[in-house]
């Protein structure tokens, strides 16, 4: 699993940081970004809710081609 996160598009709400704290957080802006080593999500079943979280929907687990 690969994560993306829109810059442009976030808006800072945090709720992917809420669902998967293991994953996400937030930079000194408030905008969200991934824990350093957590690119491809860690394992961490909440991933994808945090995806769902996204009030912007800011963040995509695109698929990988192959």
């Amino acid at each position: 699993m690969h994560i993306e996160i829109d810059r442009d598009v976030c808006i800072g709400a945090g709720q992917c940081a809420l669902a998967a704290p293991r994953v996400f957080t937030q930079d000194d802006d408030g905008y969200s970004t991934l824990l350093p080593g957590r690119e491809d999500g860690a394992g961490d079943a909440m991933v994808r809710e945090a995806v769902r979280a996204c009030p912007v929907h800011a963040i995509t687990l695109p698929e990988s081609a192959g």
